[in-house]
This record gives structure tokens, sequence and C-alpha cells, in this order.
């Protein structure tokens, strides 16, 4: 016979018994939804390995389908040494004989996975009249019983049929206080039953019965079921734990918690327990190393959207855009809806589109799109994308957008002296964006470019507020420029698979740089032996910091021209802010989310 028990919600003919305001207050204020709670009782020592348990709560009363069985498994891949379980296991409550027979014999195949013992307690929805109890001592066993594992004593208690505790049996609270009297020099004594008498009695400082015997005898914890929702509390030195829903119809608790069950560790330091939420605990397998390196390269080529170019004021004409999506998988067809998600400001039609590529295949969808608004953020598309036989994510993309800074010809060479006194340093650059995408939180900066045939020149001037907080210590050639106030550009004079110099300058004028390889259009490899050889100069003003850079062209392996156009990211990092004023977001290797250096 199956030695098994469970419980759930209290729903007396039907109807869900309803909870005095102070007890629910109680219920609130003792929450500890999503945290271990560790009991310590010094003078008893369990053996020098911990006792690990699962608590399951209701199963039924308005049950979700599949969510008892989830749970199920996942307390099977952690292993425990046994599981109890607080009640309702079927949905009950009828005449129907066969029908309960059905539903235990259903509940018993949930059971299969477990390979530990499992010790079940009787809900209202498990026995509910003299039928339900025949049927339960044939399917289940008896009701009410106890047992012990290594000097631990578990007491599983029928409180099924008796709405109070004012109403329970007096024959079971006999068997209770012999049960309690022989084993009153357990280690630890722990207590499980379906309704939690104690939080409408204890919890609001009224006298429970169960409570007096428990205090009298020791007992160190207590589990019920019943409510479908997560509580807790200590009264007297006794752990109460009202386990939540393990499949029972639910909403969130106050803490958003839900779908659930305990894991409880008995060691040399007490007794810990803590709520485990569902879907928290994955098989080893979950993300093989081919499934990861899948994934990744789902990530960069599935969906390809062509660039946005943005005007000078950052809105953006009514453009038509394809969006390229590609099914990498060799044996599963790609089918889902495309969706749009499109911030105020933006226009995208259509938003939805339907699509169904076959393995290996891809498909090209046009939509048209404009700004009016705030260039960020971005309208992203998503697709669920099955990467493995039953397993599938949402792939996100937003769509790239692209500005273009203009690099003026020198007619002759700017003093490298940090005071950018010249004419060619009139027309700068001043929109820029927190790094989120958000409006920028720095002090104002303005970035310039110029060039002649042999020289890339570039200043900054940047605003302070405060100028004795400017953080710039790092003077060595690759120090830790990029942690201080600084700028830093990215520059990539070969567009697509050229490589990427990426060049940092301090309020000191110190670099720090590398050189980014590039292959298929994605950064692969960062060369941290490359140095740039730069003429630097700062400057500092009265609310401000400034500096021209001369950097030769051969040491991008560039060259300069009318028309020559590079891949070109930039930015400003202020320390006092802990932020940064970026030109394109996001920042990255990624020469998609760069945007264009032209040489007018």
């Amino acid at each position: 016979m199956l030695n098994v028990r469970l419980d759930l919600m209290h729903i007396f003919k039907g109807k869900m018994r309803k909870v005095s305001l102070a007890c629910l207050v109680v219920i609130v204020s003792t929450l500890f939804a999503g945290c271990a709670y560790r009991y310590a009782k010094p003078p008893k020592m369990i053996e020098e390995y911990p006792m690990r348990f699962a608590v399951i709560g209701d199963r039924t009363g308005r049950h979700e389908p599949g969510i008892y069985g989830q749970i199920v498994k996942e307390i099977q891949r952690m292993k425990p040494d046994f599981v109890l379980s607080v009640g309702d296991m079927i949905e009950g409550y009828t005449d129907d004989t066969l029908e309960v027979k059905r539903e235990w014999e259903e509940y018993k195949e949930l059971l299969e996975p477990l390979t530990m013992p499992i010790y079940l307690a009787p809900g209202n929805h498990d026995i509910w009249d003299s039928t339900s109890f025949k049927l339960y001592n044939r399917y289940i066993g008896e009701p009410y019983y106890s047992f012990d594992i290594r000097d631990v004593h578990f007491i599983v208690l029928d409180n099924s049929r008796y709405d109070t505790v004012g109403a329970f049996p007096k024959e079971q609270i006999d068997w209770l206080i012999d049960d309690l009297e022989k084993n009153k020099d357990a280690i630890y004594t722990f207590v499980v039953l379906h309704i939690p008498y104690w939080i409408e009695t204890v919890a609001c400082s009224k006298v429970d019965t169960l409570h007096t015997l428990f205090v009298e005898y020791g007992v160190e914890a207590v589990f019920t079921g019943h409510y479908h929702i997560y509580f807790s509390g200590e009264f007297d030195g006794i752990i109460y734990t009202g386990v939540g829903s393990s499949g029972g119809g639910c909403s969130p608790g106050p803490t958003g918690l839900k779908y659930h069950f305990m894991w409880v560790t008995v060691d040399r330091d007490g007794i810990s327990i803590a709520p485990v939420k569902m879907s928290a605990v994955l098989p080893w397998d979950e993300v093989t190393a081919a499934d990861y390196r899948l994934v990744n390269k789902i990530k960069d080529e599935v969906i390809q959207i062509e660039k946005l170019s943005v005007r000078k004021d950052l809105t953006v004409p009514k453009t038509h855009v394809r969006a390229t999506i590609r099914n990498l998988n060799s044996r599963l067809t790609l089918k889902d809806t495309l969706r749009w998600k499109v911030p105020t400001g933006w226009s995208v039609t259509p938003q939805n589109v339907p699509v169904e590529i076959g393995p290996l295949e891809s498909s090209g969808v046009d939509f048209t799109m404009k700004c009016v608004g705030e260039l960020y953020p971005a309208p992203t598309l998503s697709i669920q994308y099955p990467y493995a036989e039953g397993k599938k994510f949402e792939l996100k993309k937003a769509v790239p957008v692209s500005r273009t800074v203009y690099a003026y010809k020198a007619s002759k060479p700017p003093l490298i002296d940090g005071k950018l006194t010249e004419d060619i340093w009139k027309k700068p650059t001043t929109k820029f964006f927190a790094p989120d995408g958000s409006p920028m939180v720095t002090d104002p900066v303005n970035f310039y470019f110029a060039w002649d045939k042999n020289n890339l020149y570039i200043a900054v001037k940047c605003m302070e507020t405060k100028m004795d907080s400017i953080v710039a210590t790092a003077t060595k050639h690759d120090g830790a420029v990029y942690a201080e106030d600084c700028v830093c550009y990215f520059f990539q004079p070969e567009r697509a698979d050229g490589s990427i110099y990426q060049i940092y300058f301090n309020a000191l004028g110190t670099p720090f740089d590398q050189k980014i390889i590039v292959k298929e259009k994605r950064a692969i490899a960062a060369d941290r032996e490359w140095d740039g050889i730069y003429e630097t100069y700062t400057f500092k003003g009265k609310n401000y910091w400034s500096i021209e850079v001369k950097i030769p062209l051969s040491e991008l392996d560039a060259e300069g021209g009318y028309g020559k156009a590079w891949a070109i990211n930039f930015r400003r990092k202020q320390k006092r802010l802990n932020s940064a004023a970026d030109w394109l977001v996001p920042i990255s290797y990624h020469p998609e989310d760069y945007g264009i250096l032209l040489m007018k």
C-alpha cells in the first residue's frame, strides 16, 4: 500500500473559508517568501551529516494541470531524503466512487518520478465523508500516524473533516498525547496537518489545544497547507509554516510567490526552512554546450534588420525597412509571429506578421517605420525561436539606427594645445544619450573631428560644474584610464570586417587602447598589446576640461580623403555622476551598432 499523504486551501461544501482581517495582518507581517529561515537549538544535535526533506503544498482546489507534476520532478532533481505533503491530493467532493478511484490512481502516477519515501497528510479534498475515508484508507493508508527518521520524530495528523481546533476529535488528541509522551526524547519533533488552525488561534493570541500540547512536549516545527498562500511565524519557540500552493488554484502572495514547495534542512546548526519557487530547480542538461553555442549564433544571425538613417534632429523620416529572418535549425520549422514593441513617438507598419520558415531557410519581411519623438528606445522585433526539441526562447532585436558625424578638412594642422581655438573646432557634435538610451545625465560635452592627408584630429570639451571632482590619476599608457574621467572612441576605418581601434584618453591625456579583430562582422578577439602613437594635450578651464589629439592615420592603417567613411562610436564618461554620454546606444564591439564618420 502506498505510504503517502497531502493537503490544500480550506474549502467546505465548495466554499473557501474566510480568514479574519486581524489574522491576515499576521499572515503578511510574518511572511518570509523567498528567504530561508534558520531555527537553532544547540542542545539537540543530529548526526554529523544533515537531513534534507521537501514539503509539498496543496495540489487541488481548482487545480492547474501540470503544475504538481513539474514540482514533483524538481524535487526529484534535488534528491531529498524523503518528502512530506500537507494534503489535498485529489479534487474529491463527489459521490461518484469510480471518479474518486480514478483521481487516486492519477495522483499515484504523478508521484512515480520520486525515488524516495513520501509521507502524506489528508486534506479536506481527500477525506470529506465516510465513503471517502474508506477510499483514502485503501489507496493511501491510515490518516494519522507517526514515524522516525534518524532520531527525528514526525507526526501526521488528520484534520480533514474538522473545521476548527475545537472540533478536533478527542480520540486523536488522546493518540497524540500518547505518541508525544513516548517520543519526548526525540532530537526534534515535526508535525504535519492540513488545516492551519494556528493562523486563527495562535497567531491571534487565542487558545489552541494542539499548540498547548506542542509547547508542552517540545515540538519544534509544524507544517500546514489549505490556504494556497505562503505564510509563517514563530510562536513560543515553535516554527509554524503555512505551505502555499503546489498546484491548487491561487493568486500570487504579497511578494509575488505563487507555486512552490518547501526545502528543509536539519543539521548541527538547527532547522533551516526555505520556500522554493516552481521552475527554480532545473535539470543538469537544461542548457547543453551545443545549445549554448547555437543560441549565441541565433542571437547574432537569425534576425537581421536594415539600419535606419537618422536626421540631424534625431528623427527618422518615413522609411521602408526589411527584416530578414533565418531558420538555423536543420530539423525544426520556425513557425511564430513577428511582433514589434513600438515606443511612443515611433510608428511601425505592420506590427505583427505570421511567419513559417522551413529548416535552413530564410524569409524577408518589409516594414514601414517613422520616428518623430525620442530616438531611444528604438522599436524591438521579437520572435519565439525553437533551438531544440521542446525548447524555445524569445529572441529580441532592436532596429539599428545610424548617425553621421563629420570630420572637416584641416587647411593647416591645428596646434595641439588643448585650447580648441582654431576655426576647425567650430562645429561640435553635442547630442548624446545615457547608456540605456534615456536623456544623458552628464554635464554637456562637445566632440570635434578633423583630418588631413596624414592625420586624424580629435578634440573634446567636457563641461564640469565641480572641477575639483575630476578623477584622473593614470599616467602610464594602458593604465586604468577607462575607470576615470575620460573620453572613448571606436574607429573602424575599413567597415564590415576591418579592425576596430578602441582608444580612451583621460583628463591628463593618458591613453588606453587596443585593437579589436573582426571576422564576419563580429568582434572575435582583442589585441591588448597594440599601442598607438598620439600627440595629446589637455587643458582645464573654469568649468571644463578639454583635450586635443593628433593621430597619424598610419597608426590606424587608414587613409584620409574626401568622402572616406569610417564606422564610429564615441562617448564621454563622467566619474562624479557615474554615468556616460553616448553618441549611439549601445556602446559595443559590434560594428552594426556604429554610425558613420564622414570626411568632408
